[in-house]
């Protein structure tokens, strides 16, 4: 982890970032179309902003799950390895949708998959990775861990620890992490910081065990923020008091 990362909340600084983005985020509420282009182009807008104005080395984990969900496929019957790899291909959509149209917008952007899949993306190489972010792309990473029984989460844990990246901002659409759900609990509260311990303690939702497990053994803190407010993805890597930060000690 960079030594240019601060633990006071105000005076976050950081170098290298991985920006979680669910399938969901890329799709209109109640739309029965699987991908918005609209907000595609918003949310490369949005990156390009963000990457432009804080000058931090950016790599995206994009889900799948406006396409397809292999736990959900699983349980209706599909093998689940199988039900797996489909919603791999569907990140695959995702990211070169976003890659389109973060081109687009002038920024330079390479798809690595875990999938070979040559004549779309790169293969996944760490070190061709490191070498895109130092030289100012942003890294698209698709197809997930290119194994079956991880979520795109843990994806996003294990691609942050081996890019060496300051942090994860997993971009949902709820402001942070509650102590319970706001939407059944008018009264919930919100934690502007939270440690990994209170969150396994309280049984806090931040992330699946298997990514939150990574997060916590290597002392990689998690940034919960809603990314349907304009402007969030540059407050978040600008490190302003943003959602909810998770890390070591609260």
């Amino acid at each position: 982890m960079s030594e240019e990362t601060v633990n006071s909340k105000s005076e976050r600084k950081f170098s290298r970032a991985v920006l979680k983005l669910s399938g969901e985020a890329l799709r209109e509420v109640g739309s029965k179309d699987n991908i918005s282009p609209e907000i595609v182009e918003r949310m490369a807008k949005e990156i390009q902003q963000a990457v432009k104005n804080t000058g931090v080395e950016l790599a995206v984990v994009v889900g799948g799950g406006n396409f397809w969900r292999g736990a959900s496929a699983s349980a209706r019957g599909m093998d689940r390895a199988t039900a797996d790899y489909v919603g791999m291909m569907a990140t695959v959509m995702n990211a070169l949708a976003l890659q389109s149209a973060l081109e687009e917008e002038g920024v330079t952007c390479i798809v690595q998959s875990a999938i070979e899949m040559k004549n779309v993306a790169e293969p996944f190489i760490r070190r061709k990775a490191e070498r895109h972010l130092s030289q100012g792309r942003v890294v698209i990473f698709a197809a997930g861990t290119g194994s079956p029984f991880f979520s795109t989460d843990t994806t996003s844990a294990l691609r942050a620890n081996e890019m060496e990246a300051d942090v994860i901002f997993k971009a949902t659409q709820v402001d942070g992490v509650y102590d319970s759900d706001p939407k059944k609990n008018p009264d919930a509260k919100r934690y502007e910081r939270v440690s990994f311990i209170d969150c396994l303690t309280k049984q806090l939702k931040v992330m699946d065990a298997t990514a939150f497990s990574l997060c916590l053994e290597n002392e990689m803190p998690i940034v919960i923020f809603d990314v349907g407010v304009e402007g969030n993805i540059t407050r978040a890597l600008s490190g302003e008091d943003i959602g909810t930060y998770v890390c070591s000690e609260a």
